[in-house]
């Protein structure tokens, strides 16, 4: 399987997993396998709204062969008000600052404006739905417009560019930790809650947290990479950190899928929609290999 495949199927597997757990208290469960129901009440297999966006934003780019805000937001609103890029054709999750930026959208701001501004708006809803661009850029500065779509203060943006060059690095082949350093080191003066990252193979599960912080999920996401040896281990490792189940497994299980490789079958085979994604997947890909070979000359 491709590397786009394997992220963006990592992200939704990952996703799926942590659906039923989503809010629960740490080491009150024990997860293990791919089920249903639970917090949202949803069969297994049903991803909620990080692989929304996700592919509500790769769909937006292999269509219009670029990177368009004003579209990618058009994309959210008919998630949003349509449910589009559902899982089975209903919305169940949305975060409070994503759901205000595409009203914002509606109501006649430009993508640009929309995002929310202030410290207290730093959630993990850009973080979340960012991986696609590890494919298409490591600009800074797009990186961060688009996570203003929604979430447009620093600390939001800063997670997002480390991630999405995190990703990079994978590709490229690096190990996780030498892809987080040099990450950090791409990253024009992160603030300086980032600065832990730079030991974070070094920290403890106990000190890791997994509630919806953006810089939470994103050292707890690459806590789960450093610390296992295949996509399984680091997703259910994500899972029960408890807390935003969902979307810590989804953003580690990005990362997992570049790095493992190793989705497990049975996973993948009970994802709703798996044929669309892997249809998505795998235009997108070409999108991406034809930019590649245009600007190679």
């Amino acid at each position: 399987m491709s590397k786009i495949y394997n992220a963006i199927m990592g992200l939704a597997v990952g996703d799926a997993l942590g659906v039923p757990y989503e809010f629960r208290q740490r080491d009150s469960f024990r997860a293990e396998s791919m089920i249903g129901f639970g917090t949202h009440n949803q069969p297994a297999g049903t991803w909620s709204d990080d692989t929304s966006l996700t592919l509500a934003t790769m769909e937006s780019m292999t269509r219009r062969q670029e990177l368009d805000l004003w579209d990618i937001m058009e994309n959210f609103s008919g998630w949003l008000f349509g449910n589009k890029f559902t899982a089975r054709g209903e919305l169940f999750d949305v975060g409070t600052v994503t759901r205000e930026a595409i009203v914002n959208f509606n109501e006649g701001y430009p993508p640009d404006k929309c995002g929310a501004r202030g410290y207290f708006d730093n959630g993990n809803g850009s973080l979340m739905r960012i991986l696609p661009l590890a494919f298409f850029t490591d600009h800074g500065k797009v990186i961060r417009a688009v996570s203003g779509l929604t979430h447009a203060h620093r600390i939001a943006q800063t997670a997002c560019e480390i991630y999405v060059k995190t990703a990079r690095e994978l590709i490229r082949g690096k190990d996780i930790l030498s892809a987080v350093n040099t990450a950090l080191d791409r990253t024009n003066n992160p603030p300086k809650i980032f600065q832990r990252l730079r030991g974070i193979d070094k920290l403890k599960r106990e000190n890791v947290k997994s509630g919806g912080y953006v810089a939470d999920t994103l050292e707890a996401a690459l806590w789960c990479v450093i610390n296992s040896e295949s996509y399984s281990e680091c997703v259910l490792a994500a899972v029960n950190l408890g807390g935003d189940t969902d979307t810590t497994a989804a953003v580690a299980g990005g990362l997992a899928g570049i790095c493992f490789g190793d989705i497990p079958d049975k996973w993948a085979a009970q994802l709703a929609r798996k044929d669309y994604i892997n249809k998505l997947c795998v235009d997108f890909e070409r999108f991406i290999r034809e930019k590649s070979e245009v600007e190679s000359g």
